[in-house]
């Protein structure tokens, strides 16, 4: 390897390390959008997890391969709807009401990245609609 290999080397890593800690910002950004919000993550096409942040004090309800196995699962669900983009305009946001979260998905409207966010179950449909207004704004 030459100095110019290595230099190079360390002129992505510098910007790759930027670039996670951009993520992990805007998840603290997101984060403090609502007292509501449980977790933001910021995932890839193939879900994996870029950056995430948990609210201070909440207990995870996925282990770690639960969750790893969820974020692939809403990842894959996103690039197949993209799919019909061209039939039905692309998909600016999808919510999932479980028992115990709301699930926020959306995907970046910038980047190849798809932020999803739980929230409290008790959160309302207004609630919701205001922290996707917020993030959206925050991009």
């Amino acid at each position: 390897m030459d100095k110019n290999d290595s230099s190079n080397s360390s002129a992505s890593a510098t910007v790759a390390d930027a670039e996670k800690l951009n993520f992990q910002n805007k998840c603290v950004d997101f984060l403090n959008i609502s007292d509501k919000i449980r977790y933001v993550g910021i995932l890839n096409k193939f879900g994996r997890t870029i950056a995430g942040k948990l609210r201070k004090g909440t207990r995870p309800l996925l282990n770690p391969e639960q969750a790893r196995d969820e974020h692939f699962i809403e990842s894959v669900r996103q690039q197949l709807r993209n799919s019909f983009d061209a039939s039905i305009g692309k998909t600016l946001f999808s919510i999932t009401k479980n028992e115990h979260v709301t699930l926020i998905l959306i995907p970046s409207q910038s980047r190849e990245v798809l932020y999803y966010i739980t929230t409290d179950k008790e959160v309302t449909l207004d609630r919701v609609n205001d922290i996707i207004t917020k993030v959206k704004e925050l991009e």
